[in-house]
């Protein structure tokens, strides 16, 4: 029986052989859809990870348990015929997070339960954050703390299956940063194997160390985040050390905020040992693109279609219900505006569930199949698509046209992780 694709990416870099696997972190169903079709047509496994405030036993804000989005990523592969069983399903910052505003025993208790769902529904791969001050608690915590706290999440899980872990959290919160980014502290190798060190002594103190030979990578900072209007592009001379770091480790690292790296950017992360590669804003982003290139085209082929425009119905609704946006957009009214639809934070996502927004969507979609699409406007709208439309490689409907952009991406993440003779 083959290993775990999780497993064996340590043993791949070892053997100078090293590969990647990407993690798509969204609910949206045209992203998993897309994510599922490019597993498929690599002949891969596909990853697909919910965040602690997108999927928990109280909903999230997707509404959704742990249950319940396993169920709504089946049933989208069933529609599509990809097997379940190549499928991995992970949860992402699983730690006390969503209630770090009650007191740490109170937020700690419904992280357990939080685990102990994600677990019970099968989900293999298992991100343990506990780096967070709860309420009277500083917001950053010794590691000490942090990894007993981690520990006794793991002891949850265990006792409902034996999943991988991912331990360690040099990344932004649950969200994305929040500001302007000028410059980044790539991780020290010292702190890499502190936080190795103290996790494995916490797990040995609560009896599972054999649990802990279960922890596949580490989160660390190499150097790649984005904000609102700024990308920070994988510098690898900057993070030689810590790649070095891994030499005689049997894990790899995980790369958080990997979104609109360049492609060869992606493809050295994976060589230099930062083989899970996270990616959720940046697809988002790159399906709203393709829903407002489709939008502009409805203007044109009928222009009383900007009296209710998608792009004009996400603007209410975004302005309707505030709270996903007001406290991280800066500035003056008209760029707030900007900031709304265009951020590279993505913001705008956590809208797209919202029944007005869907009803929008629904609606643009529904009007462009009954008129066909002339190929001089995707030329104009979609010109990344437009010459596979052209040869007859693409078919020009509209959820097709969505899906093929957002699979763009994911096939230069679905490249990068080759393994080198590929």
């Amino acid at each position: 029986m083959p290993p775990h694709p999780l497993a064996s990416l340590a043993a791949a870099r070892a053997n100078d052989a090293p590969r990647g696997i990407t993690s798509v972190c969204s609910a949206h169903p045209f992203v998993i859809e897309a994510a599922l079709l490019q597993a498929q047509a690599d002949g891969d496994t596909a990853l697909i990870e919910a965040t602690c405030n997108q999927v928990n036993q109280e909903g999230g804000y997707t509404g959704m348990t742990p249950a319940a989005f396993r169920d709504y990523v089946h049933a989208i592969a069933d529609r599509l015929g990809f097997p379940r069983d190549r499928i991995i399903l992970g949860g992402d910052h699983l730690g006390p997070n969503p209630w770090k505003r009650l007191p740490a025993e109170e937020a700690l208790q419904r992280a357990e339960t939080m685990v102990a769902a994600y677990v019970s529904a099968g989900y293999e791969k298992i991100h343990l954050d506990c780096s967070m001050g709860c309420a009277g608690e500083p917001p950053c915590l010794p590691d000490e703390v942090t990894a007993a706290r981690a520990a006794r999440l793991a002891a949850v899980a265990e006792a409902a299956a034996s999943p991988f872990y991912v331990i360690g959290t040099e990344v932004p919160v649950p969200g994305g940063a929040l500001e302007v980014i000028e410059h980044l502290e790539v991780t020290d190798p010292a702190a890499a194997a502190r936080t190795i060190a103290v996790h494995r002594s916490a797990f040995a103190d609560a009896g599972l160390a054999a649990a802990f030979d279960r922890v596949i990578a580490l989160v660390v900072q190499p150097g790649v985040e984005f904000g609102h209007e700024n990308v920070v592009i994988y510098e690898p001379e900057r993070a030689g050390d810590l790649s070095a770091f891994l030499n005689g480790h049997p894990l790899v690292f995980e790369a958080h905020s990997t979104d609109y790296q360049p492609p060869e950017s992606l493809a050295r992360l994976v060589q230099d040992g930062f083989a899970i590669l996270k990616v959720g804003p940046g697809l988002t982003f790159t399906m709203r693109e393709a829903l407002y290139g489709l939008d502009r085209i409805a203007a044109e082929i009928d222009p009383s279609w900007s009296q209710h425009s998608l792009s004009a119905r996400m603007e209410q609704v975004m302005l309707a219900d505030p709270r996903h946006w007001n406290s991280y957009y800066p500035g003056a009214p008209d760029q707030q505006r900007l900031l709304r639809h265009y951020s590279y934070s993505d913001r705008i996502r956590y809208y797209w569930p919202d029944p007005k927004a869907q009803a929008a969507v629904d609606s643009l979609l529904s009007r462009l199949e009954s008129a066909a699409i002339p190929e001089t406007l995707l030329s104009q709208y979609l010109p990344r698509l437009y010459p596979r439309v052209l040869r007859g490689e693409l078919d020009p409907a509209p959820r097709s046209l969505v899906i093929e952009a957002i699979r763009d991406v994911l096939r230069v993440y679905a490249a990068a992780c080759r393994p080198p003779e590929h």
